[in-house]
Formats: structure tokens, sequence, C-alpha cells
């Protein structure tokens, strides 16, 4: 029995290992995160239930304090009140202790009232999942024992250090600190990785910030969000049924009035529209005025680059100081990068009268075709194509 009753070869338990690992992964990213914190999709009540109990056994954690404090992240986010953002705790203390940081939220009972409502409150919740939570993570090192035997203390320890280390630590540490964005949000939010398979498409962190009530996390052709591919099987076999998707622009070449809906397809679809603006407009007039300046202004130009697109409240001093020098250096790029402020005060102004949001870009349309920059006059042409999608 020292093997336990499988009696596996050395390859096959760390099959199993990462085998038990993945499916905790999928739990916590499918039911934790996006069926019960964002609502995204429902689950039939038999997977749900499969996995708050295979949460339970292999973390310990109740539904309603991780909804809360994620919860809580999303509405606090990069502020001192976010439970654990690296922006303000510093990358360091979310890697290596951000389970430590959970859990004192968690204790915060003002944040489980405010930020848990709707999650499972039924009787082996109240019962036995949350007074019982310790007990779980033991009842998993029993059966482990029993089925792996002496290795089956290594294959435990993996799996009480799996979650903390991915989730609490790299999503939450590395995914707000480093990586690539395609959405300029309102936090420093990154993926980590376009290919979401170790942490279950918790990788494309970004992705999710921009669009968090979105069932799929990927959003570019190239990215895999190996959750969404899960929940595509759980929709086929009638466990899942998806309930929210980030918008996918719908584009008519054809089309040139820029109309009502129009206006609406871009308000939509702002932060996609803005997305093909960095590419399209600034990256564009960047790459011409590098080419043409003189030589000791070129390495400015270069390096601001990166800031001309980014969320404004993310530059710190020294940046926007390097960011105002090289747009007094190229008239050009400050115009692009004034009518990118412009186009994005349309969206703050989106829930106005929408027949003014037509005119407001109509207007700036018009506006940027008179300046004879041939990559905003493209842009403006192109905004007309766009259209709302038919639901």
């Amino acid at each position: 029995m020292i093997f336990g009753l499988l009696d596996l070869s050395f390859w096959q338990y760390v099959a199993a290992t990462l085998i038990m690992t993945h499916i905790t992964i999928v739990g916590v990213t499918v039911y934790l995160h996006r069926h019960q914190a964002h609502r995204a999709l429902e689950l039939h009540p038999i997977i749900s239930h499969f996995f708050r109990f295979w949460l339970w056994m292999s973390t310990g954690m109740g539904t309603k304090h991780w909804v809360a404090v994620h919860r809580k992240h999303h509405a606090k986010c990069e502020t001192d009140e976010d439970p654990h953002s690296p922006q303000t705790r510093g990358l360091k203390k979310v890697m290596w202790e951000g389970a430590e940081l959970y859990r004192t939220e968690t204790k915060n009972l003002e944040t489980l009232e405010k930020y848990g409502q709707g999650t499972p409150n039924d009787w082996i919740e109240r019962n036995v999942y949350l007074p019982m939570h310790n007990k779980g993570i033991v009842l998993m090192l029993v059966v482990n024992l029993i089925l792996f035997g002496i290795p089956g203390l290594t294959i435990w320890a993996i799996q009480m250090m799996w979650i903390p280390f991915w989730a609490a630590g790299i999503v939450n540490g590395v995914g707000h600190f480093w990586g690539y964005r395609n959405y300029e949000c309102q936090d420093a939010s990154r993926n980590v990785f376009p290919w979401g398979i170790i942490i279950g498409g918790e990788e494309l962190h970004n992705n999710h910030h921009t669009y968090a009530s979105s069932a799929k996390l990927s959003s570019k052709w190239w990215e895999f969000d190996i959750g969404w591919m899960y929940i595509r099987i759980f929709s086929m076999l009638g466990l899942a049924q998806v309930k929210r998707v980030a918008p996918t622009p719908l584009i008519i070449p054809s089309k040139s009035v820029l109309d009502l809906d129009t206006a609406r397809a871009i308000a939509t679809n702002r932060f996609q529209v803005m997305a093909r603006y960095a590419q399209e407009v600034i990256a564009r007039v960047n790459k011409e005025e590098v080419n043409k300046a003189a030589s000791a202004d070129r390495g400015l130009l270069r390096k601001v680059r990166p800031l001309l697109v980014r969320e404004e409240s993310l530059i710190n001093a020294d940046a926007k100081r390097d960011l105002a020098a090289a747009l007094l250096r190229s008239d050009k790029l400050n115009t692009v990068y004034e009518f990118k402020h412009r186009l994005q005060e349309l969206w703050q102004r989106s829930s106005e009268n929408q027949e003014g949001l037509v005119h407001q870009l109509q207007d700036w349309c018009k506006q940027a075709e008179a300046t004879r920059i041939k990559a905003l006059q493209d842009f403006a042409r192109n905004l007309r194509t766009y259209s709302a999608q038919s639901t």
C-alpha cells in the first residue's frame, strides 16, 4: 500500500497531478469566475455542484468569499482598497503573498455582504462548505493517500500550492504588471500570455478587465482560451448556457453614411475602435515622423509611441513630460493625439441624446478628413462602415 490502490508509474503520477490541478483551474475560471462572479453564463446544477465540491476539497475556498473578493477587485481596481493590486502593494507582495491577501480580505464582513450577493446559500453551503472549509482539504489528503500512497502527499502539496501561485500570484500580480494590452481600459491589467491554457484562460487578463461580463476571454484570432473551450463543450452537452460575450464589430464595406446605426455600433465597440485607432493612425503617423525626424529627436519619438495610446491615468509624471516634449516636436503627432482624446470624450457622453452623438461623430470625421493627415482621413472614412449587429 506504499504506492496506494492505483500503484502508478512515475509519469502516471505526474499525469494524475496535472489532471487534478487542471480540474481545479477549470473550476475556478468557469464556475467561480465567469459563472458566479460575473454571471456571464449559467451552469447546470450538476456541473455547478461538482465544481463546488471539488474546490472545497482542492482549495478550501468558499464561493461567497472568492466572489466577494474578486468583485471588490474590479470595483476598486488599482486603488488602496483593491485587495490585491501590485500597483499599490507591490508585485513581490502580491506574487508571493497573494493567498494571504485573499484570506485577509475574506475576514472583512463588509466586503462579503456588499460584494458576495447572489452566491449559493443552501444547507450544504451553510453547514458544510463554509464552516468546514479545512475539512475539505483534509479529505483530499486522505483520498490522495488511499489512491496514490506516499506519493499522494506530494500530489496534495502541489494541489494546495497551485491556486495560490497561479491564480493569486500570477493572475493577480503579473496580470497587472507585465504583458501586452489589446485594449486601453482604465486599469493596469495585461494579457500575460496569448494562449490561456495553464490558468484556464485567465492569462488573458486585459481582455477580461475590458469586457468583465464576457464568458469568452480570448479576443484576437491568435489568442486561445481553454476555459471557453470547456464552456462550449458544456453548452453542447446541455450543461451550460452562455449569456454574454464581448461585442464583435460588424463592418459593411459598402456603408458610406455615418448615421444612428453607425454611432451605436461605434459606441458599443469603442475599445476595438480605439485599438484600431492606435494601430492604424497613431502607430502609422509615429513611424512617419520618426523616419523624417532629426537624429536627436528619433529616440524620443520612438520612446513615446506606447504612451501615445496608453490610458492617461496610467502614465506617470516623468512619462508625461516625455510625451509633452515629443508632441511639441511633431505637429502631426499632436494632432492625431488630440483627435484621439476628442473621440474618447464622445464615449463618455454616449448616454446623452443619441442624435447629438451622431452629429458629434459626423463633425469629428469631417474635421479629421480636413487635417490632410492620410492615416487620420482613412480612419474617419472607415468609421462609416460600422454597423450595429442585429440581435
